[in-house]
């Protein structure tokens, strides 16, 4: 009888449990806050939905049990226990208390419940503060570990083995918090086991034990696992007995466990015991290819309350993952995975980076560049072809030194996939999109009408001089910035970019390229309604240097409670985009905008005392009214050609603008900017900073933060050499003598 599942998260990890529930003829629902998420394409019904939103994981299961009712709960691979005890429990569907489940994720109260119930597991302290930290150290007695008590996939965890380690430690813990919620424990010496099981009826049946292969110190990377375990069966055996103690403990008694163990000189103790299958590529593919057990078949049963089937071996191999780890650097080509594919023995490879990512030196479980699965009669057999695979699989890669605009452009054209061509000169000539897009709405002139005012004015060259190393820095509020650049507002990753970045990554490249290369970034709010929030996360990551415009809302105070957050976020100022008042992705997700009187705008103003940076100005009445409100600053700006076909180019109304406010507000202009002389005509016309979008965009989608801050630097030199060439000392010397409008 078909039946449906909703399956919490859309990941890798996730999809043998997709698609074995499909496979079993099953309705899938899938959550994810990724709709791009590989599971969301295969769901019958996909959900936008955080797996660590366990509140709106509740609300969205209600909400669709009304229209599907939903058999059963689940997950894999992941920490999403307590979202799927809470669905569970809401819904009346087998599954563990979510007390139990939040025992089964949260560390610190793990380890209470294992104290609690006698199970061997290492001596542990909570930590909130450095000085705790330090206590910690003191009190168990190094070697320590200290790790996030709410995170999975080994991230913030470290090893310390001294106490001038500590601070270190603490730190690498803490920015790998959700909660800032840490624990330090001794250490364990020894191998370590990872184990699945099923339960059933309170009923526990072992399944794959596998060799955990762990690497890399002071941190824990898993290289890879070997199934079975080579150990002997008496410490097998052993270290099940302390897995059924902890799985009694924690109260799980239907559904699926995962342990690991360690075999310490004073026997087994558990490292960890989720409430849930294993990731690490186990329970879905080393295990049934060892066994011919399928595991997640068995899972989906029970999370329907169904009894399991066969969980006896049917055969046995070996089976073993191996992690693919490069070189730090940028990855500029991989080549030879079809031919790796064919080599004897390889099961799957899983590529988890593309041209333009950049891989470091692994200090989690998320560092690496891929996975190898293969499978032979012995051990021996299955290493001699991951070797044999890793030879023929070449990643060739670029030192970060080697960086050059060629290798940014070559990555993001592979990401975008046609979205955006990534042209030599981005002037909307060639587009082939439109709106959404990175095109230009209608035919694209007002687009293209930006590069041609910038093309009227030419430069006249003054080579009497001695400036031989301009300076390009320039006052902004009040810091100093490298350079007269900062990157405009820009969202919608997935609708404008086909979802070439994720959208929370596309903003912490840009704010953090646009730091490192000394200016700052504007941030985007977007069509859909909670989109803001995600540029306020990535800008509350780096201190707030960023600032958020928001939409022209119809409702005011829709744009006030952005603004608060904003400020919440340590936002250095706010602004709008007052351009936006008919712009087609908000009529696409039903948002209603419109334009403001000038008492609306003043009293937006006048809700914070933030500086507040009115964008969209294209014409003298408006600068002036935008004056008498109270705002700090204005761009001129047409949207980049993207909310009225025919429009005038930034450049040509912006003299006339400088003109009419003259010192009493902040003129910034955007609009077609590509080259270092572009800058001088604007800063020559009387603008204090440029904004740049689409190729800073495309850097950001090339190669994140280092291809945006590689962009801006060679930018600023190509400013350096027009200023040279004009004998501008500094951006105080750029004045409009060195331009004629032709």
């Amino acid at each position: 009888m078909k039946k449906t599942i909703m399956v919490i998260g859309g990941g890798l990890l996730q999809m043998p449990v997709i698609l074995t529930a499909k496979k079993m003829g099953h309705e899938v629902i899938v959550t994810d806050y990724n709709p791009n998420a590989q599971g969301m394409k295969e769901a019958d019904i996909s959900i936008v939905m955080s797996t660590r939103d366990i509140e709106g994981s509740v609300r969205v299961a209600k909400a669709q049990n009304e229209i599907t009712p939903i058999h059963a709960v689940i997950t894999a691979g992941t920490d999403a226990s307590m979202a799927v005890a809470a669905v569970a429990n809401a819904l009346n569907l087998p599954g563990i208390k979510f007390d139990d489940a939040e025992a089964a994720t949260n560390k610190i109260k793990m380890r209470m419940r294992f104290k609690e119930h006698g199970v061997p597991s290492p001596n542990f302290l909570p930590v909130w503060s450095l000085s705790d930290a330090k206590k910690a150290g003191k009190i168990l007695k190094f070697p320590v570990v200290i790790k996030p008590s709410d995170n999975m996939g080994a991230r913030g965890v470290m090893r310390l083995d001294n106490l001038n380690q500590v601070a270190d430690g603490f730190k690498f813990s803490k920015n790998a918090s959700p909660s800032g919620e840490l624990i330090m424990e001794e250490f364990m010496e020894g191998p370590e086991l990872s184990i699945d099981a099923i339960v059933y009826n309170n009923e526990i049946t072992f399944t794959g034990i596998a060799d955990r292969i762990i690497e890399y110190p002071p941190y824990f990377i898993e290289t890879g696992h070997n199934m079975p375990s080579s150990l002997p069966a008496n410490i097998l055996n052993a270290a099940c007995e302390i897995m059924t103690m902890g799985i009694r403990a924690l109260g799980i008694d239907i559904g699926a466990a995962k342990g690991d163990i360690k075999i310490t000189k004073d026997g087994p103790m558990i490292g960890e015991l989720a409430a849930r299958l294993s990731g690490g590529f186990m329970s879905a593919y080393t295990y049934p290819l060892s066994s011919g057990v399928d595991l997640i078949k068995a899972a989906i049963e029970v999370a329907l309350g169904q009894e399991p089937g066969n969980l006896e071996p049917v055969f046995n191999q070996t089976a073993i993952e191996r992690a693919i780890i490069t070189k730090p650097g940028i990855v500029k080509k991989i080549t030879g995975l079809e031919e790796a594919l064919k080599v004897p023995g390889i099961e799957e490879i899983f590529l988890n980076v593309t041209p333009g990512d950049k891989v470091t030196h692994p200090r989690s479980n998320v560092d690496k560049a891929g996975h190898i699965i293969a499978v032979g009669k012995t051990l021996d057999e299955a290493i001699a072809s991951v070797n044999q695979c890793a030879r023929v699989l070449n990643f060739e890669m670029i030192e970060e030194s080697d960086i050059s605009m060629e290798t940014i452009h070559l990555a993001a054209k592979f990401k975008l996939k046609k979205i955006c061509y990534v042209c030599k000169t981005c002037d909307g000539r060639d587009c082939p999109t439109g709106v959404p897009g990175m095109g230009g709405t209608g035919t694209g002139e007002s687009f293209r009408r930006n590069i041609a005012s910038l093309k009227k004015y030419k430069i006249n060259t003054r080579l009497i001089h001695d400036v031989t190393q301009p300076d390009t820095s320039a006052p902004f509020m009040d810091m100093t910035l490298s350079l007269p650049v900062m990157a405009a507002p820009i969202t919608g990753t997935v609708t404008n970019m086909g979802g070439a970045i994720d959208e929370l990554d596309y903003n912490r490249a840009v704010i953090d390229g646009c730091l490192k290369a000394g200016t700052i970034s504007f941030v985007g709010d977007g069509a859909t309604p909670d989109k803001y929030k995600i540029g306020l996360q990535a800008l509350s990551e780096f201190g707030g240097k960023a600032i958020p415009i928001f939409k022209p809302r119809s409702d005011t105070a829709e744009i006030i409670k952005r603004i608060k957050a904003a400020e919440k976020a340590s936002a250095i100022a706010v602004g709008m985009d007052i351009d936006a008042v008919v712009f087609k992705t908000m009529a696409m997700k039903n948002q209603s905008v419109g334009p403001k009187s000038f008492n609306e705008l003043k009293d937006l103003i006048a809700s914070t005392k933030l500086p507040f940076f009115l964008k969209g100005i294209m014409n003298v009445r408006d600068a002036e009214a935008a004056v008498k409100a109270g705002a700090y600053g204005i761009i001129v700006s047409n949207h980049g050609g993207r909310v009225l076909d025919e429009m005038m180019g930034s450049m040509d109304v912006l003299s006339d603008i400088v003109h009419a406010v003259n010192k009493s507000i902040v003129v910034l202009i955007d609009g077609g900017f590509r080259e270092g002389v572009d800058i001088l005509k604007a800063l020559a016309l009387g603008a204090k900073a440029v904004l740049i979008g689409r190729p800073l965009a495309i850097s950001a989608v090339g190669m994140g933060a280092n291809g945006v801050s590689y962009y801006l630097n060679n930018l600023k030199k190509d400013m350096q050499k027009a200023m040279i060439l004009t004998g501008c000392r500094d951006v105080s010397a750029i004045t409009p003598d060195i331009i004629r409008p032709v």
